[in-house]
């Protein structure tokens, strides 16, 4: 039977060219080398090497099983640290990162049934901001991103699908001394700071959303901040609709035409193809077939 030890000794027998070297290598006589060289080739049913006066060169079968060994081994290698890791506690995992522009409210139906069907693998969810997915998605540091700016082209080994679009308004606070006017300029900005979120994206050019040229900024970790910057007056900006239309039903929060304006955009849900298990493929069907669960990252409250 093909183990370990058969795959390095034919790749060793390869490498030195014949089994007397191979036999010298191990400290063995070279019978007991080119008997167990003949098991293997048994064992196939093809022959490995051709057999000179003084040497071995592999058939060509013989340098597709070399090759295709490497790759056997490393897969073996892989599975025994993985198997001795998870004797020690470790668990395989799947990492999500949730772009702060969406809402969380998925996250614990998702969360739920996830663990109800896996038992030994665990999600790690974190959160990015403005072009952090991104980053975390090229870097390796999450497998699917959720609510993903499509405002940079998909490429790499990455697929996608639409949740939505989001859509931004300028608001003020209702005590702010903006909410007189009927339409703000650029000039009225400058005396403001204007709110934006922080990009977690630190090797992308730093993008800040909602400022005017020239305006003072006031940069908060995540949108919440920012909604509640604004209301309690400390700065002006462009917000996600989804995220604020509580506060502009409860009077909290203003809409005003404005001169400032961010284009509305999509989100995405992005994942790496590359990665490929079981619990991977259920969380991309979930998230593509639960139209409940789409609907929750954008949907206003």
């Amino acid at each position: 039977m093909l183990s370990e030890q058969s795959f390095e000794l034919i790749e060793l027998v390869a490498k030195l060219g014949s089994f007397t070297s191979a036999a010298n290598h191990l400290n063995k006589v070279p019978s007991a080398i080119s008997y167990a060289v003949k098991q293997i080739e048994d064992e196939l049913g093809v022959e490995l090497f051709e057999r000179h006066h003084r040497s071995v060169s592999l058939t060509p079968a013989g340098e597709h099983f070399v090759h295709q060994a490497k790759s056997v081994m490393q897969s073996i290698i892989g599975l025994k640290q993985s198997t001795q890791a998870v004797n020690k506690g470790w668990r395989p995992k799947i990492a999500i990162a949730l772009d702060g522009i969406v809402r969380e409210d998925g996250i614990s139906f998702l969360v739920r049934e996830f663990y109800k069907t896996f038992s030994d693998v665990e999600l790690h969810i974190h959160r990015e901001q403005v072009n952090g997915c991104w980053q975390a998605l090229n870097e390796q540091r999450c497998d699917i991103a959720i609510g993903a700016a499509s405002n940079i082209p998909v490429g790499g080994p990455f697929e996608h699908k639409d949740l939505g679009e989001l859509r931004w308004q300028f608001v003020v606070s209702a005590q702010h001394p903006l909410t007189v006017e009927t339409h703000i300029t650029a000039e009225m900005l400058q005396e403001y700071a204007g709110v934006c979120v922080s990009d977690t994206a630190a090797d992308y050019p730093e993008t800040r959303l909602g400022l005017a040229q020239g305006q003072r900024a006031l940069s908060v970790p995540d949108w919440i901040r920012a909604i509640n910057c604004v209301k309690d007056g400390l700065a002006v900006g462009c917000l996600p609709r989804h995220l604020i239309t509580p506060f502009l039903q409860n009077g909290s929060l203003v809409n005003k035409p404005c001169d400032l304006n961010i284009a509305d955009t999509r989100a995405l849900l992005v994942w790496n193809r590359n990665v490929q298990n079981e619990a991977m493929r259920w969380l991309i069907d979930y998230l593509n077939n639960d139209q409940r669960l789409v609907n929750s990252w954008l949907l206003p409250n």
